[in-house]
């Protein structure tokens, strides 16, 4: 998996909710019956035979659903796939959990054709835009789009944001000492620190993001990350940094004591495992605040179009947006549920707190400029490994 960028805080209002109708595609039998090709539908009606009603026989008769890259400890996932299963009755064909975003435009293109290919995506924004500039998107708009800031979508929907969170500090407090609440902190020697991120910059969202923060943090910016570069390149020399896929597995097996990785999968993945709850210490950086959103998109040759857009559809419903709640990840939704009393009040509570100050939101020409970046320096300033 990995991430990518918010245009507007997290807590981002949102106007009223409205259905949109718009024309689809589709034949009528001698019956008098009217077929739906769903691989066109764009939004639902509020009746008829691109209504919800009609969307969930349809996406029943397909009767499966293609993901990619969702491990079920990210944002709740294996309670997301789990509960529309028994919702409606359709299987998850839940295919390479611990992918990249890359590896899910991979996907797209290799499989095409296929009753594998993956019927939907989330991925981090730039690659759900290169996605789109390829022609591999098909647009369409859940129930919920007014909810969803204007920031955060592609306005003919060929993309929408879903969940989001921080660049934290995570800290097995249990071995470490003094575990450190800032990028500064991190580049100390003699501490015992063994400091990963979620997989290499050039093709995580979520590495991507460790590498921006830690540019904020040293002098550079969102618009200039080569600082964020120099950094992991004097933490590696200083022998702090572990070039490893960093996560729970690390953490456990002693290879990665510190994890720069989003906030609520530290919360998910991590303080969930047993024993971790006390000892596993997460704090947003006092030196760099940097939140960020993953995206959703359909695939242009989903193999099963019905069912693709009825998962959208679930995952931007109340009980979606809440299940990725519970999951310690901030909704996109949230400021309009919280605003109607539809969040759940004890997820909300438990989320990590919001950091003091100015918080930074990348925008999508600073992810691409800062991609440009990272892929150019990384691999020979710093790792060519994970």
């Amino acid at each position: 998996m990995s991430l990518k960028r918010v245009k507007v805080v997290l807590a981002a209002g949102a106007t009223m909710a409205s259905l949109a109708v718009v024309s689809v595609t589709g034949s009528v039998g001698a019956s008098g019956a009217t077929s739906v090709n769903w691989s066109t539908v764009q939004t639902l009606a509020a009746s008829g035979p691109t209504s919800m009603a009609a969307l969930v026989k349809a996406a029943k008769k397909e009767g499966t659903l293609n993901v990619i890259a969702l491990p079920p400890n990210w944002a709740n996932y294996g309670a997301m796939i789990s509960t529309f299963q028994k919702k409606y009755g359709i299987k998850v064909n839940s295919e390479n959990p611990n992918g990249s975003s890359q590896d899910e435009i991979n996907a797209i293109i290799a499989d095409k054709g296929r009753s594998t290919n993956p019927d939907v995506i989330d991925v981090g924004t730039n690659f759900a835009i290169a996605a789109q500039q390829k022609g591999l998107l098909a647009p369409y708009r859940v129930a919920t789009w007014a909810h969803i800031p204007a920031a955060l979508k592609q306005p003919k929907g060929y993309w929408f944001d879903d969940y989001g969170g921080f660049v934290a500090i995570g800290c097995n407090a249990a071995v470490v000492k003094h575990c450190p609440t800032s990028f500064a902190q991190m580049l100390k020697k003699g501490q015992g620190y063994k400091i990963g991120i979620n997989n290499n910059p050039t093709a995580s969202s979520s590495a991507l993001a460790a590498v921006m923060a830690a540019a904020i943090a040293n002098h550079g910016s969102l618009n200039n990350v080569k600082p964020g570069v120099d950094y992991f390149r004097t933490m590696n020399k200083n022998g702090n940094f572990v070039a490893t896929v960093a996560g729970p597995s690390t953490v456990q097996s002693g290879a990665t004591n510190i994890v720069i990785w989003w906030d609520y999968l530290q919360a998910s993945g991590i303080n969930t495992l047993p024993g971790y709850a006390k000892k596993w210490k997460i704090v947003i950086p006092s030196d760099a605040s940097m939140a960020e959103y993953y995206t959703q998109a359909i695939n242009k040759s989903a193999p099963d179009p019905a069912a693709a857009r009825l998962w959208e559809e679930f995952l931007y419903s109340t009980q979606g947006q809440n299940i990725w709640l519970q999951g310690m990840a901030r909704p996109v939704e949230l400021a309009y549920m919280t605003a109607h009393h539809l969040a759940n009040a004890k997820a909300l509570a438990a989320l990590p707190p919001l950091p003091k100050g100015a918080i930074q939101y990348p925008t999508q020409s600073q992810i691409t400029k800062a991609e440009a970046v990272v892929v150019a320096n990384w691999p020979t300033e710093v790792t060519s490994g994970p």
